[in-house]
């Protein structure tokens, strides 16, 4: 018997669901939006850029529009990461209103991070393998990584707001410490676990941008965060906007001494350079500036009124399916850029194709949204 049915029947189960957060979806939908900018990019485009690892060649940009288009998608990941960290914290609560034991939570987050894996490394993979460039074998990208944060964050779920806080600091300074030298570069390709767990890089056979410990920070944060709004939700969201300042402040002076914090030195010195920062693992600076863009935006849809709520629906619809989106968008995207971009396009151009693929996943999204919606929590489509 699954844990929802050994806790109540589903015609409970759907009237007591509690409502939805819309600044948390909104904000989630418009993460799936601007990621689908970088897979346009990658697929129709055919102009994304190699990556920026903590070594090797760094990406260099030969025109603003370049680096913007790379430059907005850079919150997805974090965003990602932090938002499952409240998810988490706020489903965990809801069950144990609904009598589960802590025992069928933590089987659910089990099962849910292992489902995101096994997503990963088949239907994700097969997406990425319908692409322009060669591709690995063995691929640890965006969903390994949070359905690996998933099953290491519950341990975490019992610890309250400030208990978390220190671990999400502790991990993001000691991860900090643990990044290999740049000139480490290709030498330490043949060593799995590393790659799975602690460091970007690999070869033909196992590559590896999402290393799972360097990003549990940002779902540990997001489950102090979650544990703040269980408190006093409206203070905590509100409060977003001055730790996404106080973020974008400490981002200015970590890159302004350009050290510790960095992981390599600014390719620059103009505006590019300043920004162009690493994300594979993420470098402190990195976290900084996305988050604080994450947590402004958060804030901001917060305090939307009724008028302002009807605006970001539309995000809203996206984000309250993420994951239906992400696969299907992968597999949209590689089809246009298949079907009618063989050889890529200007970027102009495929703002156009992101646009289009947008208007094809919207009623998509609202559709499986509401299927979704009338299935009991042990339903299979609840997980996706």
């Amino acid at each position: 018997m699954s844990p929802d049915q050994s806790a109540e029947s589903p015609t409970r189960a759907e009237t007591s669901r509690p409502a939805r957060n819309l600044a948390l979806d909104a904000l989630r939908g418009l993460i799936v939006v601007l990621m689908a900018v970088d897979h346009a990019n990658y697929f129709v485009a055919q102009q994304h850029p190699a990556g920026e690892h903590w070594g090797g060649s760094f990406p260099a940009y030969d025109g603003a529009l370049a680096f913007l288009t790379r430059l907005i998608t850079h919150p997805v990941a974090p965003g990602f990461s932090f938002l499952m960290g409240i998810g988490m914290v706020l489903f965990a609560a809801s069950r144990r209103k609904r009598g589960w034991s802590e025992w069928a939570i933590g089987r659910h987050f089990l099962t849910r991070g292992t489902v995101l894996i096994v997503l990963q490394f088949t239907v994700v993979n097969w997406a990425w393998k319908l692409g322009p460039q060669p591709f690995p074998r063995f691929y640890v990208g965006v969903l390994a990584a949070l359905g690996g944060g998933m099953m290491l964050g519950t341990l975490f779920l019992r610890l309250k707001p400030p208990t978390l806080a220190f671990l999400g600091m502790v991990l993001l300074i000691g991860i900090e410490f643990s990044h290999p030298d740049p000139s480490q570069w290709g030498t330490i390709f043949d060593q799995p676990l590393g790659l799975i767990f602690g460091y970007s890089g690999g070869d033909s056979v196992l590559w590896s941008n999402y290393p799972i410990l360097t990003w549990l920070e940002l779902v540990v944060f997001g489950m102090a965060f979650g544990k703040w709004m269980l408190l006093d939700e409206t203070r905590a969201l509100r409060w977003a906007m001055a730790i996404g300042i106080g973020s974008l402040v400490a981002f200015y002076l970590v890159r302004v001494f350009d050290g510790f914090g960095n992981i390599r030195p600014r390719s620059g010195d103009d505006w590019i350079g300043y920004l162009n920062v690493v994300k594979y693992p993420p470098a402190l600076t990195f976290t900084l500036l996305t988050m604080g863009f994450n947590l402004i935006v958060l804030s901001l849809f917060a305090r939307v009124g009724n008028r302002g709520a009807r605006l970001v629906e539309p995000l809203a619809a996206f984000g309250r399916v993420p994951l239906f989106f992400y696969v299907t968008h992968l597999y949209l995207y590689a089809g246009l850029g298949a079907w009618l971009a063989p050889n890529g396009t200007t970027l102009p151009i495929m703002y156009i194709y992101w646009a289009a693929g947008l208007v094809v996943l919207y009623p998509l999204c609202i559709w499986y949204g509401r299927l979704k919606q009338r299935r009991p929590a042990n339903s299979l489509l609840r997980f996706l």
